[in-house]
């Protein structure tokens, strides 16, 4: 009986046993494959991450001056610009798209009863570009870009400042397709971007209550002996009849306006043209410190147009020579009817952005841009207009982060 009672327990246990281990290599095998499946999401979720790459610079540059009985003169002042430099980019699969936003705004203090704000630093620029990789290196690329600020410029002057810029006015809209080639070697990463099918568009947007707003301004300031009481509605009309209203000043000083065959100048809120892109930059980034640089070229395909000179005196055959030279500066400037605007004159704009951090929040900045833009009119200290070279360049000092 003990025999067989112990030979009943040894194959109950025998059979626990062998249970217990089927158990222990189901549960083993369901881990496994748990493991590997999460091992799979894990890569695939470094996959996608390593697809998408952001980075960039903010901060906040501030600077203050204090002068006390100084025999050399000046003023209190203080200074702040705010900035951002932002570059999100998406690779994987031969598909790249690289969005850059680069922005500032600034604003200066100065002690003194008139005009003690005004305005330092103000940019907004986007351009984002979407390529498809059809040989190592090579995309062919779709490419969009804006450019405007955020708000009003003004020539600072004693008794009236002029508006000389707003949102819209001007602002810079570009579309292209063409051939992107990218490289990186050692930490820098360079792009050169061609399109010979590119487009801009060039806009000077006033609306009316901002131009009747400031057109009264600059009238009332023409002729210290006018009053509110002066400005009557058939006064505003005569200035917009004869283009002398803020709206078609700025329209002419961007240079949305045209010339037609009679001579004549006729003005609107905007430019269009078609043309050849050229695009380059490079992007540097070692340590703590970061350099990146941006040109780009534009040039529209038309040609010269008629002499503007030309067809005024043949409009009318009365006009002499002296009637031509007794026009306004900015009227005879421009030898051709579109205003220089035509193949071989480039739109070009050059930006360089230099930074460097220490003390994990502390950041030394250096940013420069450089534009010339034909048939953009731009007064001299004496109020000579003509076309020039624009340049800024911002040295600062403050908080700032990079990532």
């Amino acid at each position: 009986m003990k025999r067989t009672f112990l030979s009943v327990a040894l194959c109950m246990m025998a059979a626990l046993s062998m249970s217990a281990q089927e158990v222990d290599k189901a549960v083993v095998t369901e881990n496994a494959e748990a493991a590997a499946k999460a091992g799979d999401d894990l890569k695939k979720l470094e996959q996608a991450e390593k697809a998408w790459k952001f980075d960039g610079t903010v901060g906040l540059n501030a600077a203050a001056t204090g002068l006390v009985n100084w025999a050399a003169g000046g003023k209190n002042n203080v200074n702040g610009i705010a900035y951002a430099k932002l570059h999100l980019l998406y690779h994987k699969n031969g598909i790249a798209w690289d969005t850059n936003f680069d922005t500032d705004f600034g604003i200066t203090w100065i002690d003194q009863k008139e005009d003690a704000f005004q305005k330092s630093s103000d940019n907004i620029k986007l351009a984002t570009k979407f390529g498809w990789e059809f040989k190592k290196n090579w995309y062919l690329t779709v490419l969009g870009g804006f450019q405007s600020q955020y708000a009003p410029g003004f020539n600072y002057q004693e008794g009236h400042n002029p508006l000389i810029s707003k949102w819209l006015a001007p602002s810079y809209t570009d579309i292209s397709v063409g051939i992107d080639y990218k490289y990186s070697y050692k930490g820098a990463d360079f792009s050169l971007y061609i399109s010979p099918v590119a487009g801009r568009i060039t806009t000077a947007y006033i609306g009316n209550s901002w131009n009747e707003r400031y057109t009264k301004q600059a009238w009332l300031a023409a002729d210290p002996t006018r009053t509110e009481a002066d400005w009557t509605p058939a006064v505003y009309d005569n200035l917009m009849a004869t283009h002398a209203d803020v709206r078609s000043e700025l329209q002419r000083t961007i240079g949305t306006t045209y010339f037609a065959s009679d001579g004549a100048e006729h003005y609107r809120n905007y430019r269009a043209e078609f043309g050849f892109s050229l695009k380059g930059s490079i992007a540097y980034a070692y340590k703590d410190f970061k350099l990146s640089t941006t040109l780009a070229l534009f040039t529209p395909y038309q040609g010269k147009g008629f002499k503007v000179k030309d067809a005024w005196m043949a409009a009318d055959l009365t006009r002499t020579e002296a009637d031509w030279a007794a026009l306004p500066a900015e009227d005879r400037y421009f030898e051709y009817s579109n205003k220089n605007r035509f193949i071989g004159m480039f739109d070009v704009d050059w930006d360089v952005a230099l930074s460097y951090q220490f003390l994990k929040c502390l950041q030394v900045t250096l940013q420069t841009s450089l534009k010339y833009y034909p048939g953009t009119l731009i007064a001299n200290k004496e109020g000579v207009m003509s076309e020039r070279v624009q340049f800024k360049g911002v040295i600062g000092i403050g908080v700032g982060y990079s990532f």
